[in-house]
C-alpha cells in the first residue's frame, strides 16, 4: 500500500529508529556473546534474550503500522530494479525481525532452556526440547543473523545513497518526515 504522503508517520518513524538502535545492539551483542566464555557471557545473554523478545513485538507493531499507512511513493524516476529492491529488501527486513526472534525462542525451548524477561518472568518454550531441533535452530539463528547483517547494511548504503547521491527524498521521508523533492507517483 502507498500512501499519499510524502514521509512515514510519526510512529512508524518512531518505531523505525527505535529498532535501528535495538538491532545493531543486538547484532553486537550476539557477536560478543558468542565469542567470549567470561563472566560478561551470562549478562550478555540476559540481555540478548529480553532484546530480542522487545524487537519482536515491535516488528509485528511496525508491520501493522505499514500495513494500515502503508509507504509513501518512491520518486518517479526512480529505475524499476531499484523500486523492486528497495520492496524486496523491506520485506526481507521484516521477515528477518520477526523469524530472528521465533527461532531464537524455538532454539532456546529445543534446548530445555528458559526465554528469561525479567526477574523470575519466563517465556513458556514453543517446541519441544530436542538436541536435534535446538542444533538445526542454532545454525539457522546464526545464518539468518549473518543475514540480517547484511541486508541492514544494504539499507543503510541505500538510504546513504538517496540521501546524499541522489537527495531524492527517500531518506528524509524516514530521516525527519519533512518536505521532500520529488513529485510522488499514484
Amino acid at each position: 500500500m502507498t500512501n499519499t504522503s510524502r514521509h512515514f508517520s510519526p510512529l512508524a518513524r518512531l518505531l523505525h529508529w527505535i529498532m535501528a538502535v535495538l538491532i545493531l545492539a543486538m547484532l553486537f551483542v550476539g557477536v560478543a556473546m558468542v565469542a567470549t566464555v567470561s563472566h560478561a557471557h551470562a549478562t550478555l545473554i540476559a540481555l540478548h534474550r529480553p532484546l530480542g523478545v522487545a524487537l519482536l513485538v515491535l516488528a509485528l507493531i511496525r508491520v501493522a503500522v505499514r500495513l494500515k499507512n502503508g509507504s509513501p511513493a518512491l520518486p518517479d524516476d526512480m529505475p524499476a530494479l531499484q523500486r523492486f529492491a528497495a520492496r524486496a529488501s523491506h520485506l526481507v527486513l521484516y521477515g528477518l525481525f520477526i523469524a530472528m526472534p521465533l527461532i531464537g525462542w524455538a532454539m532456546l525451548s529445543a534446548g530445555g532452556y528458559p526465554v528469561t524477561l525479567f526477574g523470575a518472568w519466563h517465556l513458556p518454550a514453543i517446541v519441544p526440547q530436542n538436541v536435534d531441533l535446538f542444533a538445526l535452530l542454532r545454525a539457522m539463528h546464526t545464518w539468518l543473523a549473518f543475514a540480517l547483517f547484511a541486508t541492514v547494511l544494504a539499507h543503510i548504503a541505500a538510504a546513504l545513497f538517496h540521501g546524499l547521491i541522489r537527495r531524492d527524498g527517500v531518506f528524509s521521508s524516514m530521516a525527519r518526515g519533512g518536505r521532500q523533492t520529488f513529485r510522488a507517483s499514484r
